[in-house]
């Protein structure tokens, strides 16, 4: 007789079913797991085997035989405790046999034998609900795997309980998702003193989802203007909110099991590892890049990433997901981000001011900003140049317009874009700065005098098709914010502006 249990191995958000299989046969008494378990699912042995004791249950002095069946499929972590506990469980007839087929499982088991939660469980959750099982989980997890909308799941404080309830002695309550938490004040525009076309240029890139390159000296307020982003966007929509939430619950930042309404915003530090930035490492976890999915992913001092880790960014900022290659498989983490990147224009932070700039000017310039690769700012939509506020400009009163009011504007923009996105029967689009090819031709509604003035900048500017491209999206988002359905001439001429960069590569 061999019992089945069901669990789940993850590969990017992919959560690919695993039948755990226990099998009870005469022989020399052993506990013995295979089908390519790692280190963490080894070692559930002892975690079982303390977690039946706890309950008053002995491991039969039989050999049995664990196996996590497609055989050649890593399984990583300790989710896998649960499902090999309630497989064995079945195996010793202490609960029905047929009952762990009907569920998919995952939980972490403690000595004692309570339940510890573990990240994933909303990916797990979905996949029962496509292959028509229950999900049994821990307590912990349950709020998570609640907000699928399963009609069964079986979350318990610890193993006994669970036990209980599948002999039908004490039936565990049906856990409901947790409402999300209230959307939190972001910093306000309106405290930002002067710097009114880098504020434009910020309005632009939240309105159409572009990338954005602020160049400037120190104290310019470049991370200031990036913190204020997330403030200008609108919240997550249900659909963004779960996919957003399947990552984090990967990646176990998924707070108290609520779906995000806020949009990610991630600033990593410059030091950080192409794997931290990417995904991937030991147990391969989502990056900043996905992790900052449908949000805003803040490189600050931007040259000083090490090159590979941005220049890794490349095929995500294009593609709009992360694969994490290893020899086995790969896995595919979503990436759909706005970047938003701050620089200095040299080491010193100066140049361009001759009272503070160092003595190698303008050359130091020239060798700071030769550490960005031309592909990389090619995909960067939006390049501006700040200059550091004047003390007149601090002593201004703060804006009448804040970010309330620049936020009701992006909004409307973005939903005439997925509007007129759906109308050209491309529904899948929502923002121009996804928009290439025929979704892009479809879209652009530009007249002959906006054209010719297009194709002169990309001859002045030399620009690549690519960066023509994206100076189309860009006066497109322009229009948009103008409410004007055609792209007209100053449409352009701002949007080629934006693009220019302060020193010539």
């Amino acid at each position: 007789m061999v019992a089945h249990a069901y669990t789940v191995a993850f590969s990017g958000l992919e959560a690919r079913l695993v039948d755990v299989q226990c099998q009870l046969s005469s022989g020399v008494p052993a506990f013995t797991i295979v089908g390519l378990p790692d280190k963490a699912v080894t070692e559930s042995r002892e975690r079982v085997r303390a977690a039946l004791n706890a309950m008053g249950l002995a491991l039969p002095a039989k050999r049995i035989t664990v196996n996590l069946s497609p055989a050649d499929l890593p399984k990583e972590g300790a989710h896998y405790d649960l499902p090999i506990a309630l497989a064995l469980l079945a195996a010793m007839e202490a609960i029905p046999q047929d009952e762990p087929a009907h569920y998919l499982a995952m939980g972490e088991l403690s000595l004692d034998g309570s339940l510890i939660a573990v990240p994933g469980a909303l990916p797990a959750a979905l996949s029962a609900a496509e292959t028509a099982r229950g999900f049994i989980c821990p307590e912990a997890n349950g709020p998570e795997a609640a907000l699928v909308g399963l009609t069964q799941v079986v979350a318990g404080a610890d193993l006994l309980s669970l036990t209980n309830h599948f002999n039908g002695r004490t039936a565990l309550p049906q856990p409901t998702p947790r409402a999300a938490p209230p959307l939190a004040g972001a910093p306000d525009l309106r405290e930002v003193r002067g710097q009114e076309s880098a504020k434009r240029a910020l309005e632009i890139a939240a309105a159409g989802g572009h990338n954005l390159l602020m160049i400037g000296p120190p104290g310019a307020g470049k991370s200031m203007l990036a913190a204020r982003a997330p403030g200008i966007l609108p919240p997550l929509s249900p659909e963004e909110g779960l996919e957003v939430g399947m990552i984090h619950s990967i990646a176990d930042l998924l707070q108290d099991g609520a779906p995000p309404q806020l949009r990610p915003y991630r600033a990593p530090h410059h030091s950080a590892s192409m794997a931290a930035m990417v995904g991937g490492g030991r147990n391969a976890k989502p990056g900043e890049v996905s992790l900052a999915h449908r949000g805003v992913l803040f490189l600050d001092e931007l040259p000083e990433f090490a090159r590979p880790v941005l220049e890794a960014l490349r095929q995500p900022l294009e593609s709009g997901e992360a694969i994490v290659a290893r020899v086995n498989a790969h896995a595919r983490y979503p990436a759909r981000v706005q970047l938003i990147a701050a620089m200095n224009p040299c080491r010193c932070g100066y140049l361009g001011d001759p009272t503070q700039a160092c003595s190698r000017a303008p050359k130091c310039g020239l060798d700071y900003q030769s550490r960005l690769s031309g592909p990389l700012l090619d995909r960067i939509d939006i390049q501006i140049e700040m200059a550091a506020a004047t003390p007149s400009e601090m002593r201004l009163p703060p804006a009448q317009e804040g970010s309330s009011d620049v936020a009701a504007r992006v909004a409307t923009a973005r939903a005439q874009q997925k509007a007129r996105f759906v109308e050209t029967g491309f529904p899948h689009l929502t923002l121009n700065a996804e928009a290439d090819g025929e979704a892009l031709d479809a879209v652009s509604h530009a007249d002959e005098d906006a054209l010719d003035l297009l194709t002169l900048a990309a001859e002045k500017m030399r620009l690549t098709a690519r960066g023509y491209r994206r100076i189309l999206r860009v006066a497109r988002t322009i229009a948009d914010l103008a409410g004007s359905e055609t792209i007209r001439r100053p449409h352009v001429a701002e949007a080629a502006r934006l693009r220019r960069t302060p020193i010539s590569r």
